[in-house]
């Protein structure tokens, strides 16, 4: 009599791309940490389950300092998922892991040199030949894409969309969110957090009536406190002007 052979479950890795948001604390620390401080407590929770990127390109700090920054963020209930612009040999249990622009780790060969180094072991390539080609090569087409929303957001609601605009055909109720990497077009009344441009400084923001929680466009916000009062309840347009968010009225 044979034993019955047990099958064997194999471990399975799934490639996924997920959307991060970038912190950069500027020095001295203790006035970015208050000034964060009162962010969080005009707006309770908004980075409870969000993955945050710690970006340290603006400082220049020792290991020591950068674990008690992410002690210090952990007790706002912020979770730090990896670093950019850190030391690479920071890599020790309870560190979170360092990062490059785009998200990959720092000691990833990239894409396009690891098939550079294939193409010259298997066809023979120069790497003279190889330069050649990619210099001569055509970009890919860029084309426009926008979100259109065809009914009212309600709160609670989140919406990303990195790839375009997005365009609300209603209004969109206080506690929902739009993210967008271009311009977000708002044709009712914006009661909640719209958050354009995503790397892109010439985003707008346009809405029919101004009761915004939150504006922000390219990391730059505006906070409902923030806010003229003569602009409420009015139709306005929001854009970036060096370092500074300007908003005015279209009525």
């Amino acid at each position: 009599m044979t034993a019955a052979a047990r099958p064997r479950h194999s471990i399975r890795f799934h490639s996924r791309s997920f959307h991060a948001m970038a912190l950069a604390p500027q020095a001295p620390l203790t006035d970015w940490l208050a000034e964060l401080d009162a962010w969080v407590e005009r707006s309770p929770g908004f980075f409870v389950g969000r993955p945050i990127v710690l970006d340290l390109s603006n400082l220049e700090l020792g290991k020591a300092e950068v674990v008690d920054l992410t002690k210090n963020l952990f007790e706002r209930n912020i979770q730090i998922m990896g670093i950019e612009g850190g030391d690479p040999t920071w890599r020790e249990y309870g560190m979170p892991p360092p990062f490059v622009s785009g998200g990959r780790y720092v000691n990833e060969t990239p894409r396009s040199t690891v098939d550079t180094i294939a193409k010259i072991i298997d066809g023979g390539e120069s790497p003279d030949d190889a330069k050649a080609q990619e210099a001569t090569a055509a970009p890919a087409p860029q084309r426009s894409n926008a979100l259109l929303l065809e009914t009212p957001l309600r709160s609670g609601q989140y919406i990303e969309h990195l790839d375009g605009d997005v365009i609300v055909v209603g209004s969109v109720a206080s506690g929902a969110e739009i993210v967008a990497g271009g311009s977000i077009h708002i044709y009712g009344a914006l009661r909640g957090r719209a958050i354009a441009g995503a790397g892109h400084p010439r985003a707008r923001i346009f809405c029919r009536k101004l009761e915004a929680e939150l504006l922000a466009i390219d990391g730059l916000y505006m906070t409902a406190d923030d806010m003229e009062a003569t602009l409420r309840g009015r139709s306005v347009q929001v854009w970036l002007d060096g370092d500074s968010l300007m908003i005015t009225a279209q009525d």
